[in-house]
Order: structure tokens, then C-alpha cells, then sequence
């Protein structure tokens, strides 16, 4: 793999006139011609997306990401002829010790190693808002984690070694009973390949696949979310109970004596309706939702402040030079005029809507682009939010 992936355009190229331009990643294709085409309709092979790739992450580094208590890792295994599932993290020896074939797959590799981060950022012909993660699984020869399917929209982009892939567009989504994994109990695939580094394959959600190491091998899944209906209208209610706040206790003045003492009581419902219709929202309480929802941190990140950290006069000196970056585990969207940082709505600061958005947009911000007032900068600095470029 390069030093690092074909470096980014400039934030918005893509929005207008870039968005026709034919991609490498894309096979030629241009982003408008990949989402009208293959966009959550139907698979794409993409031989060479990203030449001598590879190289930037082995198995020694996997071993290491595995052995942290602030990455999500886990192991699948057939040892003894039956799939196992262990969760992270795990000490390097302890990999002598895995019955073969196995895949150790770790989540989030994005924000824990800048050549993550800058891989997933090649993909923002999409919009960041249903970008997921970024998981690097490394297997033996033969491992895999089975087939089975997924409900979102996933980039398999092959590192080191080589993987046989199997894919089909099946109805019986029937499962394996008893497992630790959702394995497919009758998988049948209808398109085989074999991806050598730097080939890519994208998958829609609920296409069936299967992929197995021919030797050791790497591969490197850019994902994109697509929450289940239920799950986006439990979480939009957990938001109002939060947020909304309905004045007033029940009351019955005019309570009278009825036959049935355990009868509830038709106006007792009348009136709990009465109340229950004061609940609203509108697309405004939508979009804080999203924007919040969006932005929230998975539970296993968290933020450092710096060790050191600079006083506002040496941040400013610095920044004015150097300009600023957003931390890999930050996450930052805005919907017209309003912002949303890591799960929390901004307060705009006076001067800062263009700046937000480009940084948003970009994940950096020139100290060019700076606005007057630094002050806001300096405290998402002190939260771990941001840093000097």
C-alpha cells in the first residue's frame, strides 16, 4: 500500500462538477454515475481501486489494535469443526494459542490510525452522515467469518494476500440456529471472485457473500449505516423524553363513584389522550435528532484532553500558523445554519458557519479560512475535540 491513499480534492470539488469526473476508486466510474447505478441497487467489482495497497498495517499492528481496551476487536474461529466468536481485547501471545483457520477483525481502525481515517475520508462522495466505520479484518489461511449478509452498504477493499469472494442475491435469509455468528444455513452464491490488493468489491445491503483467506490476508471494510426503522424510532423517542418537557399532573376534580372499582375509567383515558396530544415534533426536532443521533460517539470512545495543554495565547500563535484539524473520533455535521459536535447541538459562535463548514466537510481548516475569534477553538482543544494542524 502507498504511503498513504490518493490524497483527497479539495472539500465541495465533488459536490458539483467533480461529482462527473471519473474516480480510480470508482474503476472510471464518477460519483454521480456509481450512485444512479449501483448505489443500494446492485454489486461492483472494481479490479486495481487502489494500486500497491496493502502494506500499512500487518499482523503485528492488528495484534497490537486487538490488545487495546479502546478498540472493539473480536476472533471467529472453526477450531475443533464448529464456529466460535471471542471478544477483545486480546495479548499478542495469546494468538499462538488460536486453533487455524481464524479472523481477528477490529473495529473503528479509522480512528485510531491516520491512514484509517484518511482511507475512509477517499469515500466522501458520500455523505458522512451514514458513514459507519472502517474494520480491518486480518485471517489465516481458509478463515472467514461464513456467509452470511449484512443490512448496510459495505466497500470490501482487499490489502494484503488474496480472498475468495461469493456473493448472491437470495431470498431465504434462514440462519444457522445455535451460533455465536448469523451464518447463512443455505447459502447459495451465483458469482465467485478472487481479489488480489487493491481490488475493491461493493455490496448493497442484503447481498448474500461469503469470504474465505486463500493464504493470509487482509481485508478492509468501509461501511455505511442504515439503522433499522425500529431502532431510528426508539432512539428518536429516547431523544423526546430527554428534550421534551409537558407541564401539569393529572387531575380529576370531578371524580364520581362508578360500578366497577377496577374498571378504568373512560375519562381517566380521555384525559391521558388529552396530554399524550401534547406531545409534538416537527422537522426542526428531526433534524436535532439526526444531528445528535449522527454524531454520538460509540460507547467504547472516548476523549483526551491533552496532557499539556496550551494556553489560549500559545493555541492562538500556533494555529494562526498552522491551522487546525478535528480529531479522528470527532464527529462533525450541520444541517443549513445548525452544527452538531460528538452527539451534542453547537452553539454557533459569532463568525464561525463558514469555518464550521468547511471543517466539517474537509476535517481540517487552513489558518487562512480562521475566523477572528479563536476562543471556541481553544475550548474543543481542551475537550480533545480538535487539535493544531
Amino acid at each position: 500500500m502507498p504511503a498513504h491513499p490518493p490524497s483527497r480534492r479539495a472539500g465541495g470539488a465533488r459536490r458539483n462538477a467533480g461529482a462527473r469526473q471519473p474516480l480510480p476508486l470508482l474503476g472510471g466510474l464518477s460519483a454521480d454515475e456509481f450512485l444512479r447505478d449501483y448505489w443500494q441497487k446492485k454489486p461492483l467489482l472494481i479490479r486495481g481501486a487502489f494500486p500497491g495497497f496493502g502494506n500499512d498495517l500487518d499482523r503485528q499492528g492488528m495484534l497490537g489494535l486487538a490488545a487495546r481496551d479502546d478498540v472493539e476487536s473480536r476472533l471467529v474461529s472453526l477450531a475443533d469443526g464448529g464456529w466460535q466468536l471471542r471478544r477483545g481485547p486480546f495479548t499478542a501471545a495469546s494468538a499462538r494459542r488460536w486453533g487455524k483457520p481464524w479472523s481477528l477483525l477490529v473495529q473503528g481502525v479509522n480512528l485510531v490510525t491516520a491512514v484509517g481515517d484518511e482511507l475512509l475520508r477517499q469515500f466522501d462522495f458520500i455523505p458522512y452522515a451514514r458513514l459507519d466505520d472502517l474494520m480491518v479484518s486480518y485471517a489465516t489461511d481458509g478463515g472467514g467469518v461464513g456467509p452470511h449478509f449484512d443490512n448496510y452498504d459495505v466497500f470490501l477493499l482487499q490489502g494484503s494476500g488474496r480472498r475468495r469472494w461469493q456473493i448472491g442475491r437470495q431470498r431465504d435469509k434462514t440462519l444457522v440456529d445455535g451460533l455465536p455468528l448469523r451464518i447463512l444455513k443455505d447459502f447459495r452464491p451465483t458469482r465467485e471472485w478472487v481479489l488480489e490488493p487493491g481490488d475493491m468489491l461493493y455490496l448493497p445491503p442484503d447481498w448474500a457473500h461469503d469470504g474465505v483467506a486463500i493464504g493470509d490476508c487482509m481485508t478492509w471494510s468501509i461501511g455505511f449505516r442504515a439503522p433499522p426503522a425500529d431502532e431510528i424510532v426508539q432512539g428518536f423517542l429516547t431523544y423526546l423524553q430527554d428534550s421534551l418537557c409537558v407541564p401539569g399532573i393529572y387531575r380529576d376534580p370531578d371524580l364520581q363513584p362508578q360500578a366497577h372499582p377496577g374498571e378504568i375509567p373512560a375519562a381517566m383515558v380521555a384525559r391521558i389522550e388529552h396530554m399524550l396530544a401534547a406531545v409534538r415534533w416537527n422537522r426542526d426536532t428531526v433534524r436535532d435528532f439526526l444531528g445528535c443521533q449522527l454524531t454520538e460517539p460509540k460507547p467504547h470512545v472516548f476523549f483526551d484532553p491533552p496532557g499539556h495543554p496550551l494556553s489560549a495565547n500559545r493555541f492562538t500563535a500556533l494555529v494562526r500558523r498552522r491551522g487546525l484539524r478535528l480529531d479522528a473520533r470527532s464527529q462533525l455535521l450541520f444541517s443549513g445554519r445548525h452544527f452538531f459536535l460528538n452527539g451534542e447541538k453547537l452553539q454557533v459562535p459569532a463568525g464561525w458557519q463558514s469555518a464550521l463548514k468547511q471543517l466539517a466537510d474537509r476535517r481540517v481548516l487552513a489558518a487562512a479560512d480562521l475566523p477572528a475569534d479563536l476562543a471556541p477553538a481553544h475550548a474543543w482543544y481542551g475537550d480533545g475535540f480538535l487539535h493544531p494542524a
